[in-house]
């Protein structure tokens, strides 16, 4: 009996070896394989990953700390959080929790703890350069940045391997959302999806969509038709719509049931001058001279808000374009390419002449009221760098967190925006705060954030799944990589 169960054992083995061995041999297969992750390893970190590690406990005990817990209340002093097994496990007055013999036990006298960040318009792409991925990955994650929606993708087939790569261990970075490629209309990209009737449509979409991706981006010339299209098959397989938009409004977009629009006011061609239905045209004095307090602008948020629609902020990318405020922080130099400091260094001489010209720096301020209205009225207004310029991956993340705060967010509603609320709109309930059960992803910084906001760049360290990385090593080791 005991031989003929031995027997069976083996068999079953040999037979699952060969269904891993068969399956590794098609292209697929990751994608397949990610539904399984509950039947493999994903505790098994390779060596490119554990160079980075700097805590890798069962049970982690962090006193005395100054919690923001990313659901908007005020920041808690005198904390206890206890990690276990990757997940919040005890949240407490420090007076008030037993601490576990077994634990390493960490002071944060001093610091700060935030959740770890939800970038929603974080690309691993750049103009001009259309696959930055292992890079980026590394630079987001440094910077606290712990899950990111990618808004978008110039080589989807990358995105899914780097996803799954990084979910296995494999290789190193925040949590990816990945994307279907960009859909627009007439005037697009070679690498997007442009629509030669409603069959090149469905079928290119149930390509993507048949892969288990989730998010689907529309850009800018993309046709009203097709939109109407595009969010209802997405929504038949359970995936969801967002829109950097202009032949589209945002009025029609969230009538026609898109999940999320990109940008704010500077995309909304609702209050374009002469603008022609289903083509991104007429003119943009709104501007300079549009009231947000307007009644239209508010019936229009109310609507968004109505709907579902969540709006995404990118106000670091916009910021870089005002010529009054261009600058660039010394880690970001430091890991970026010279044919990219170079850009920098020409479109900063150029910047010098148009210092007095404040055009867009009103435009911006008109742009972070529309942020703030939205979110006051009651809106889930999330957060994304749409990294770009001399904005780098991660870096810009945290830039938006001043930017945020200027915009008159307390440092508490900042960060919410960036990271509860942005896990709201993926649909994530184990990540975006600080609470007993859900996963252990956080960001220890230097310093007293309330108090002090430039702290959101002193990251000590990054933890994701309760995994504790060096935010420093990793910076260091990518010193003008960023764009090569």
């Amino acid at each position: 009996m005991t031989k003929k169960i031995i027997l069976l054992s083996i068999v079953l083995v040999l037979a699952g070896l060969s269904f891993f061995e068969q399956n590794s041999k098609n292209a697929s297969a990751p994608y397949r394989f990610k539904k399984m992750q509950s039947e493999l390893t994903r505790n098994v970190y390779s060596d490119s990953v554990l160079r980075y590690v700097k805590h890798n406990y069962k049970t982690i005990v962090l006193r005395n700390a100054t919690i923001i817990d990313g659901t908007g209340a005020p920041a808690k002093k005198k904390q206890t959080i206890i990690v276990k097994s990757g997940k919040f496990h005890v949240i407490g007055n420090d007076d008030e929790v037993v601490v576990p013999t077994e634990a390493k036990i960490m002071n944060m006298q001093g610091k700060t703890i935030i959740p770890g960040l939800v970038g929603m318009h974080n690309h691993l792409h750049i103009p001009g350069f259309p696959d930055v991925g292992e890079i980026a990955s590394k630079l987001y994650l440094a910077a606290g940045v712990t899950t990111i929606q990618t808004c978008g993708a110039t080589d989807s087939e990358k995105e899914l391997l780097l996803s799954y790569e990084i979910e296995q261990g494999k290789k190193i970075g925040p949590n990816i959302v990945p994307s279907a490629p960009f859909v627009n209309g007439p005037g697009g990209n070679p690498n997007m999806i442009i629509p030669k009737n409603l069959k090149h449509l469905k079928d290119t979409l149930g390509y993507w969509l048949n892969k288990d991706v989730k998010w689907i981006k529309v850009y800018r010339n993309v046709k009203p038709a097709d939109l109407e299209e595009i969010i209802d098959m997405a929504h038949g397989y359970g995936a969801k719509v967002r829109g950097h938009l202009c032949s589209v409004t945002f009025e029609e977009a969230t009538r026609y049931g898109i999940d999320g629009i990109e940008h704010g006011l500077n995309s909304a061609s609702d209050f374009r001058t002469n603008k022609t239905y289903g083509v991104c045209g007429g003119g943009r004095e709104y501007m300079d001279e549009l009231n947000i307090d307007d009644p239209k602008v508010k019936s229009l948020q109310q609507q968004m808000i109505d709907k579902g629609t969540f709006l995404t902020s990118t106000l670091s990318i916009y910021e870089a374009s005002v010529p009054n405020r261009i600058y660039l922080d010394d880690r970001a130099k430091s890991v970026m390419s010279p044919y990219l400091l170079d850009q920098y260094e020409r479109r900063s001489k150029e910047a010098q002449h148009l210092k007095s010209d404040l055009t867009r720096e009103k435009r911006l301020q008109r742009i972070m009221a529309f942020d703030r209205q939205f979110h006051e009225m009651g809106g889930l207004l999330c957060s994304g760098v749409d990294a770009g310029r001399h904005i780098v991956p991660g870096f810009g993340d945290q830039r938006n967190f001043e930017l945020l705060r200027e915009a008159g967010f307390s440092t508490e509603e900042a960060i919410q925006v960036m990271t509860n609320n942005g896990a709201k709109a993926l649909g994530k309930s184990d990540i975006g705060s600080i609470a007993v059960g859900k996963n252990a992803d956080f960001v220890i910084l230097d310093g007293t954030l309330v108090n002090d906001p430039s702290a959101i760049y002193k990251v000590n360290t990054v933890f994701k799944n309760g995994l504790g990385y060096d935010s420093n090593k990793l910076i260091g080791d990518l010193q003008g990589k960023f764009g090569l």
